[in-house]
């Protein structure tokens, strides 16, 4: 799978079953809050070990060494290492999968935030969506496809070694393991892969990102009934290949709970889709020059009373301090000001009250979208200095603003 959205962030699932958001420039580990362990940087993207994939190794650990103990009873209690072998390997190709994701978008200059192993399988977080629905089809599909060859590998290489042997065993498995990751990533249904591919044909047909995202996201919610209700089913049955007389209470207990954990990470996966991609296209409305509030200038020695009685007489919201030449220094912050008592404003001057300037605080008037969300995310801060093109001044903008304007936009229904 892989990642993609933004909040945000903008995310996209790949050899998984998760989804996910980019938010800006790549970081270090100890500003990644639960990426895990650091394991690489191939191609420059950094790949984290989530903690849920030892507790995933330690369960594939138990199930394929009970496997082993039927084929190879010889093995004892050395099957369990075979068996953690066996584990470290399908994961090896599950970032296999995530890599050919991460090279193709890489191709098209859409940056990645970084690939996560974890629980059920891993997450490529790419921060841009693809520019055509041609890209989007071929950046969904390469994973898929990448597991089929790996799949196709494992199966020449059943020629290289003697069936019944510790080698033979370990390349049916992963030839089996990488067959199930395609084709479970090709299923058409959002967040897997086989969704993303469904949601670039829609796309295609209407013109229409946002409808291409509708149908995607409807057929993983269905994905995910299919998934709660037929995996147990086919299961007990046999149509996965145990017979309905060999299964005990706590099997079907764990067939149950793990289709209901796919479910919920499918269903919710499309919902995240749905939320994302409402959120891409009401961006365009998140504007620097009408979410700005406007401003007055005011000397840094002006008491802050004084300075507040000059901006409601022009009906202004902020205050910019400027020097003797009306160069703007600093931006009056506005939890300081609700910070003075009223009797204290008189006694107190602006500057006191001001964060200097900096180039990061300066915000062009007419950015919008995600480059404004982009500007903002890399100079943090509580407010902006918006001005025109010629470097005269057009107001302040605060993050409160913008930050409102966004749940607005989240909640605001697709036209």
């Amino acid at each position: 799978m892989n990642k993609d959205e933004e909040s945000g962030e903008h995310t996209r699932p790949r050899s998984g079953t998760g989804e996910t958001d980019p938010d800006g420039a790549e970081r270090k580990r100890s500003d990644e809050p639960g990426g895990g362990i650091l394991m690489g940087r191939p191609f420059g993207v950094p790949v984290y070990v989530a903690p849920s994939w030892f507790l995933v190794a330690a369960l594939i650990t138990w199930v394929f060494g009970g496997q082993l103990d039927r084929v190879l009873p010889e093995l004892g209690g050395a099957r369990y290492l075979v068996s953690l072998f066996f584990a470290v390997a399908f994961y090896a190709s599950v970032l296999v999968h995530e890599l050919a994701h991460t090279v193709v978008a890489l191709r098209y200059k859409l940056p990645v935030r970084r690939i996560q192993l974890q629980f059920f399988g891993g997450v490529s977080e790419i921060e841009k969506e693809s520019e055509t629905p041609g890209r989007e089809f071929v950046l969904a599909f390469v994973g898929p496809l990448l597991s089929l060859v790996l799949a196709g590998i494992f199966y020449l290489g059943l020629y290289a070694v003697e069936p019944g042997t510790v080698p033979g065993v370990l390349v049916a498995g992963l030839m089996v393991s990488n067959l199930i990751v395609a084709v479970f990533n090709l299923l058409p249904g959002l967040p897997l892969d086989g969704g993303r591919m469904l949601r670039a044909v829609v796309w295609k047909i209407t013109g229409r990102p946002m409808s291409g995202t509708i149908a995607a996201a409807w057929v993983g919610r269905a994905l995910a009934v299919a998934v709660l209700i037929g995996l147990p089913l086919l299961t007990h049955t046999g149509a996965l290949g145990n017979p309905t007389e060999d299964i005990g209470g706590m099997d079907t207990v764990t067939d149950a709970l793990l289709a209901a954990i796919l479910a919920a990470i499918i269903w919710t996966g499309a919902g995240n889709s749905l939320r994302m991609a409402r959120l891409r296209e009401h961006l365009p409305e998140l504007s620097a020059r009408t979410l700005t509030r406007r401003a007055v200038p005011v000397q840094s020695d002006t008491p802050l009373s004084e300075a507040l009685r000059r901006a409601n007489e022009a009906g202004a919201r902020a205050l910019v301090v400027v020097d003797g030449h009306g160069d703007p220094t600093a931006l009056v912050r506005e939890t300081a000001i609700v910070g003075v008592p009223e009797h204290r404003r008189p006694w107190v001057a602006v500057s006191g009250l001001a964060q200097e300037l900096t180039d990061g605080m300066k915000v062009p008037a007419e950015l919008a979208g995600e480059a404004l969300l982009d500007r903002l995310r890399a100079a943090p801060a509580t407010e902006y200095l918006v001005v025109e093109d010629s470097g005269e001044i057009y107001g302040v903008l605060s993050t409160a603003d913008v930050e409102r304007a966004f749940v607005k936009a989240m909640a605001r229904p697709s036209s």
